[in-house]
């Protein structure tokens, strides 16, 4: 899971109507099926009025262990709507734009014309590009977390490796010191064996 990737840059947000129905399509990166599908609880929640709440995700998950690649699990419902007019047209949008790691609700409001399946596929698919849009899409490299322990000696070594280092990290300074890294998993290794070589192995990386 070293190769970079296309998602939603943040949450985004759009609506229009159509003949009376209104549409609202929300996005959201979402690293995880399960922070997907909270997204999909928390837009449904908000919206419980509504007639439908069409969701849609694609994310990446490890397909075995680490460094053995990984798969897209994608997701989509029609929730209530006709076979295949809302649900699919929704997730092609997000298949189309090769957007991962993304979730989107669209939510509808019925006006009181039936608007088709091609109207609704035409609306779903908008509601979607719309929102993803909003949202904003940047490429994304998969990162990895680990923690370093030194004592205060190396700790001065280790926070000016990190700082030079394309990463973030917190410090947490107790009884050691603690650094919890977040890098990009083509760096992870090449990072490690830095702050090894650089504290003669002292350095408790896990």
């Amino acid at each position: 899971m070293t190769d970079a990737y296309r998602t939603v840059a943040g949450r985004g947000d759009a609506s229009f109507e159509v003949q009376g129905s209104e549409f609202v399509g929300y996005a959201s990166p979402a690293a995880t099926v399960e922070a997907a599908e909270a997204f999909v609880d928390e837009v449904r929640e908000r919206h419980a009025d509504a007639t439908h709440n069409v969701p849609c995700y694609r994310v990446r998950v490890e397909s075995g262990g680490p460094g053995s690649g990984h798969m897209l699990r994608e997701y989509q419902s029609d929730d209530g709507e006709p076979t295949g007019s809302s649900g699919k047209p929704a997730l092609n949008v997000l298949q189309q734009r090769d957007v991962e790691n993304a979730v989107v609700v669209v939510t509808r409001y019925y006006g009181g014309t039936n608007l088709g399946v091609g109207g609704l596929a035409r609306a779903y698919s908008k509601a979607v590009k719309d929102a993803v849009d909003d949202a904003g899409v940047v490429e994304q490299r998969p990162q990895e977390r680990f923690t370093v322990t030194v004592a205060y000696d190396d700790s001065g070594t280790v926070r000016g490796i990190l700082e030079s280092a394309d990463c973030e990290f917190d410090a947490d300074y107790g009884e050691d010191v603690g650094f919890d890294v977040t890098v990009a998993v083509a760096d992870a290794d090449g990072l490690r064996e830095r702050i090894a070589d650089a504290t003669s192995g002292r350095a408790d990386v896990a």
